[in-house]
């Protein structure tokens, strides 16, 4: 018993101390950039790994620097209410986990009639930027409870340490693009041939409507979906409240 007390222990001191470092490397994120996040590194290898080479483009670029049409493409498209919540939108996660429930049921159905067919169940996150980017910074991409309470307890740390300015700053300038492209600057030149700061309404509209999933938009870049996409994100820009 007392071998496990002192196990326990230890793994306490071990969470405390994970925490502290966590709060440590938000806290200096005020002053300084990350040079790269959890998920670069990852994709970084899994590149490196596929192909010999690592194809690379990332420039940060100062908030002041993006256009504004691509900070309320963004919002609208991935976090309407960015400027109002705390990190974690909870109205959201509710609306998520219930059309989650029924895309399951639904996909229990369709296996029981057709038990030789393989079913996918598309999850819906519900996360809000915040969170996007306490799990690109940090964890890894398991779907997990453990995995989903850090990323909270992080997206909670993030808005009590850093302006919502600079959590969008830090967002756009490290979330992925398509393979290898990463942040706003690499992803203006990319597909535009032109700088973040002059990306237009259309051309915000399209990088937004790509960010979850951006390596398949990357290759489908003409889609009539995500031109309707990009229309209907236009159109919600204007009532974007910017930080």
């Amino acid at each position: 018993m007392r071998a496990l007390g002192r196990w326990l222990l230890l793994l306490a001191l071990a969470c405390v101390g994970l925490q502290l470092f966590f709060i440590l490397r938000i806290a200096a994120m005020a002053w300084i950039a990350p040079e790269s996040t959890s998920f670069q590194r990852s994709q970084a290898w899994q590149i490196l790994k596929q192909q010999g080479q690592l194809p690379w483009r990332q420039d940060s670029v100062a908030f002041k620097a993006m256009s504004t049409n691509l900070q309320r493409a963004v919002i609208a498209s991935e976090d309407s209410a960015f400027t109002q919540h705390h990190g974690i939108w909870w109205q959201s996660l509710e609306k998520a986990w219930e059309k989650n429930a029924r895309a399951k049921a639904q996909a229990e159905k369709r296996a029981q009639r057709q038990p030789d067919k393989p079913v996918d169940v598309k999850i819906v996150g519900g996360s809000t930027i915040t969170q996007q980017l306490a799990k690109n910074l940090f964890l890894s991409g398991e779907r997990t409870l453990l995995r989903k309470g850090q990323e909270m307890v992080l997206a909670l740390t993030l808005e009590a340490l850093l302006s919502k300015e600079r959590i969008l700053e830090i967002y756009l300038n490290s979330v992925e693009w398509g393979e290898g492209v990463f942040g706003a600057e690499a992803a203006a030149q990319h597909y535009f041939r032109k700088s973040a700061a002059r990306l237009n309404a259309w051309e915000a509209a399209r990088l937004a409507v790509m960010l979850p999933r951006p390596r398949y938009f990357e290759k489908l870049a003409q889609s009539a979906y995500l031109a309707r996409r990009a229309e209907t994100i236009m159109a919600r820009m204007n009532d974007v409240v910017l930080p």
